[in-house]
């Protein structure tokens, strides 16, 4: 295969995977890993880098979109983005210590516990008394409603959800993924935070935790630009696409299709991880 060949079936790909992303919250990087490494044969720390700098194009992209409206907590991002940074930095230094199979099952069990929490339900968490930290730390905010207005929601348990935003960081800078997931949970599970500032909140994070990753990556040589610039192409593009494509889809039962598929590649992927063949 030539490299213009390998190229564009790498950015078509990059682009499926963006799009597919989009269209079921899971984010491009979800896709990018198992399309590089199970499709292309490429190595987990270079399918790793690739991941990271897509993922900083997407948060870039779509993460401005929600601040301007209104529904992204940028005071509490940038609070909870002390702990995923470090963290990252952290998971990222470690990585490349690990072999790819250690890395293929880490990933696999993660993918797992995406698609299971993509299947719970959302909460607004209507009527939540924020805590004393919180007040002082003034990360209590408001969200628009269909309606126009305004609702406001406080939060609580914020050293919980600081520990397990470190603990998303490492993720982050091992596995070259958003670790949304994890960030989900800290803001929503546990700091009591309305599910889709939760979301448009971590998406406006994940950017800066890859920016830290990626750092340590590029240091090592680990961030091939002719993988990496196809990839942070396709996947912008099909993240911008799918993001349209959104508002007039009905997307659920695609959402549970490819949450099925997900378990089937983690599953795939923790096989292969424990039999070595990475």
């Amino acid at each position: 295969m030539t490299i213009l060949a390998f190229t564009l079936i790498l950015l078509a790909g990059a682009y499926c995977a963006g799009l597919l992303g989009s269209l079921t919250g899971l984010g491009g990087g979800v896709v990018v890993i198992p399309l590089l490494t199970l499709a292309f044969g490429v190595d987990f720390h270079y399918a790793v880098g690739a991941a990271l700098v897509a993922s900083i194009s997407t948060s870039s992209g779509s993460g401005s979109a929600y601040v301007k409206e209104g529904i992204t907590n940028v005071r509490l991002g940038m609070f909870l983005e002390i702990a995923t940074t470090i963290g990252a930095v952290c998971g990222a230094a470690v990585a490349i210590l690990l072999n790819n199979n250690t890395i293929a099952i880490i990933y696999g069990f993660v993918l797992i516990l995406t698609a299971v929490m993509q299947q719970r339900r959302k909460s607004d968490h209507d009527g939540v008394v924020g805590s004393e930290c919180a007040r002082r730390l003034k990360l209590f905010g408001t969200w628009p409603q269909k309606d126009g207005t305004l609702k406001s929601y406080q939060l609580k348990h914020v050293g919980g959800g600081f520990g397990v935003m470190y603990i998303a960081g490492i993720l982050s800078g091992i596995l070259g993924i958003g670790s949304g997931v994890l960030k989900v949970i800290a803001m929503d599970g546990i700091m009591k935070v309305p599910f889709k500032v939760s979301t448009t909140t971590s998406n406006f994070m994940m950017g800066v935790t890859a920016c830290a990753s990626a750092v340590v990556y590029i240091q090592r040589g680990s961030i091939e630009p002719g993988i990496a610039c196809p990839v942070m192409i396709g996947v912008l593009f099909g993240a911008l696409t799918g993001a349209r494509l959104l508002k007039r889809l009905k997307v659920t039962l695609l959402r549970q299709i490819f949450c099925v598929a997900i378990l089937l590649v983690a599953i795939n992927m923790i096989y292969q991880g424990f039999t070595g063949q990475f």
